[in-house]
């Protein structure tokens, strides 16, 4: 019984996403290549998480010979400007729709200023808040339709660029950037992911959710997450860390499909799905 409905829901689930991606995703879209150079040495994508830090002061040497992809408000930081990325990856809609907020502005200034060579990567529909002059500065699209289904479908979808597993939080599709423009080679650092140490429910039943970061968070961003949260029930909130945890297992599986190795090299990391070295 439960191998009949696990067909069925999986069946479901296919229907749905060939759905999504008529509907969602933008088709033609056509990514750059990495060099076969590159794509051996491998990149090193670095999340926004408190182990950055650490790994930055003690892994220098590996960072520095590895292609480098940042997310979100790193822009923001000093590391930004030290480690100078080739990558950058956006996914979450306020940074499109929250011009007005100094945060969002300062990284949107930050990016359109940047002094080397670098690759940005946004939602297929996301609208860009300005145009860029920057000859450094490269804009790339992805499609973040999220796609389930049997394993088959999956593929097809991932290979082609218009779905990808549900994307939770902008590591998902900053893993599957890497991998579409060649990367065979993939670390994963400052991805701790460690959210449920810090989630509590205070006496007015508000969940609370401290996030930390590698840098110090501005208390603007902190009081704009913690008012995001007060709108959602702890179940809510537990389900979206499920969605985020799965679909690092249907990464995995893709990429054992297409021969690419990924590896946490996040000390502490609740990421289980891929195996761990230590830099």
């Amino acid at each position: 019984m439960d191998k009949i409905a696990d067909f069925f829901a999986r069946l479901w689930q296919s229907v749905l996403s060939v759905v999504k991606v008529v509907i969602l995703s933008k088709y033609g879209i056509k990514h750059m290549q990495v060099g076969q150079r590159q794509s051996e040495q491998g990149l090193v994508i670095l999340g926004n998480g408190p182990s950055l830090n650490d790994t930055v002061a003690g892994a220098a040497k590996f960072l520095d010979t590895h292609d480098l992809l940042a997310v979100n408000f790193a822009a923001c930081t000093p590391l930004f400007k030290k480690l100078k990325p080739s990558y950058y990856v956006l996914a979450d809609p306020h940074y499109f729709k929250s011009l007005d907020q100094p945060n969002v502005a300062k990284m949107w200034d930050n990016i359109a200023t940047v002094e080397w060579e670098m690759t940005l990567f946004v939602p297929a529909k996301a609208k860009l808040p300005r145009s860029f002059q920057n000859t450094n500065l490269h804009i790339e699209r992805y499609n973040a339709t999220p796609v389930e289904g049997f394993a088959w479908i999956e593929n097809l979808f991932f290979s082609s660029g218009l779905g990808m597993p549900r994307p939770r939080n902008v590591l998902i599709p900053s893993i599957m950037v890497a991998m579409r423009i060649g990367y065979k080679r993939i670390y994963l650092a400052g991805a701790d992911h460690s959210w449920t140490r810090t989630l509590s429910v205070d006496d007015d039943n508000n969940v609370v959710s401290i996030q930390p970061h590698f840098y110090k968070e501005d208390d603007r961003e902190v009081k704009r997450v913690n008012t995001e949260y007060m709108h959602y029930p702890l179940h809510s909130i537990m389900y979206s860390f499920y969605v985020a945890f799965k679909s690092y297992f249907t990464i995995a599986r893709y990429a054992r499909h297409i021969g690419t190795d990924i590896y946490n090299v996040t000390p502490g990391s609740f990421i289980d799905a891929f195996p761990r070295i230590k830099l």
